[in-house]
C-alpha cells in the first residue's frame, strides 16, 4: 500500500469520526451539553489543558446544587479511551431526579479528553498514590470551578461523587478543602487493583492505607465509603482497613458493604440494575447531613 493511499484512508477514518461526534443524540430530557473546560497549569513551562466534561441538569431555572461524578481507571492503558464520556446516564438520571445538576469531568489522558495521562504515579511499582490522587483532584476541582460560572448551579452544597479511581479521586478532591463541598460519595473507590492479575487483592496495601490517612486529616466532610464483597479490585479486608485509616486520622464517614453482586461487585454502581441498591444508601447518608 502506497502512502498517498495510507493517507487517504486516515482522512476517511477522521472524517467517520468527527461525523460520528457530530451526529451524536444528546439527551434533551437530561439538558445534556457536551463542553471543554481548562485545568490551569501549576509548575513553571507546563502547559495548560483543556478536558472535556458533560452537564445535565434538572427541569427549571435552578439554581440547583451540583454534583461532580468521576469515572474510574481500567487496569490495561489500553482502554482508557474506551471511558469515552463516562456516559452513564442510568445513575446520572438517579441524581438529576433528586435535583443535582450533575457534571462528569473526563480527567486528564481518559476517554474524550485525551491527551498525556497524568495519574501515571499511581503504578504498583512507586505506589505513589497520593501523588495521582493530587493530580486527579486538579481535574474535579477544575470541573467544580467552571460549573460554579453557570447561573443555575448553586455554590453550596455540592457532592463530589465517583466510581473506583473516582471515587479515589473524589476524596483526595475533599482533602483539599474546597468551599461549598458538603459530602463525598466514594463507590468501590481505590487504586492498584487488577482483576486479573492479582484479583481482589490490591498492590501496595500500606502505601493506599498511609493514603487514606492523609486524606482524612485534611477532610472536613463526611465521605460514604460504598464497597461489595465480592470486589475483585479491592477485597474487603482492604477497604475496611482504608476507612479505618481514613477515620483514624481524623476524617468522618460511613462504611457500607453490600453482599457479593454479579461476578465482580467493583461494577455494582455501572451496573443498570444495581440502582436501588446504592441509591438507598446515599439517600439515608445525605439525608443525614
Amino acid at each position: 500500500m502506497n502512502m498517498r493511499v495510507l493517507l487517504g484512508m486516515l482522512c476517511l477514518l477522521l472524517g467517520l469520526i468527527r461525523a460520528a461526534s457530530a451526529q451524536e443524540v444528546l439527551d434533551v430530557s437530561l439538558h445534556e451539553e457536551i463542553v471543554q473546560l481548562p485545568v490551569a497549569a501549576l509548575a513553571t513551562g507546563e502547559e495548560p489543558r483543556q478536558i472535556v466534561a458533560t452537564l445535565f441538569r434538572p427541569d427549571g431555572a435552578g439554581p440547583f446544587p451540583l454534583l461532580v461524578l468521576s469515572h474510574g481507571n481500567p487496569p490495561s492503558a489500553a482502554d482508557r479511551p474506551r471511558i469515552g464520556r463516562y456516559r452513564q446516564i442510568v445513575q446520572i438520571r438517579e441524581f438529576v431526579q433528586r435535583g443535582y445538576a450533575v457534571i462528569v469531568p473526563i480527567r486528564r489522558g481518559y476517554g474524550a479528553s485525551g491527551g498525556d495521562y497524568a495519574e501515571s504515579y499511581a503504578r504498583c511499582s512507586s505506589n505513589e498514590f497520593f501523588r495521582a490522587g493530587m493530580e486527579a483532584a486538579r481535574d474535579v476541582l477544575a470541573a467544580l470551578a467552571y460549573a460554579r460560572t453557570l447561573p443555575w448551579v448553586r455554590t453550596e452544597g455540592t457532592v463530589l461523587a465517583g466510581q473506583s479511581a473516582g471515587g479515589f479521586a473524589s476524596i483526595a478532591a475533599a482533602s483539599l478543602q474546597p468551599a461549598g463541598v458538603v459530602a463525598v460519595l466514594n463507590f468501590s473507590g481505590g487504586r492498584g487493583g487488577d482483576p486479573v492479575k492479582h484479583p481482589a487483592v490490591p498492590c501496595g496495601e500500606g502505601a493506599m492505607a498511609a493514603t487514606f490517612a492523609r486524606f482524612g486529616a485534611s477532610t472536613r466532610v463526611p465521605v460514604l465509603f460504598h464497597y461489595v464483597e465480592n470486589d475483585q479490585f479491592f477485597g474487603p479486608d482492604y477497604t475496611r482497613s482504608w476507612f479505618e485509616a481514613f477515620e483514624q486520622a481524623g476524617g468522618r464517614g460511613r462504611f457500607v458493604l453490600q453482599p457479593a453482586y454479579g461476578k465482580d461487585g467493583h461494577g455494582l454502581f455501572a451496573s443498570k440494575g444495581a440502582t436501588q441498591i446504592w441509591s438507598r444508601e446515599v439517600d439515608a447518608f445525605l439525608a443525614a447531613l
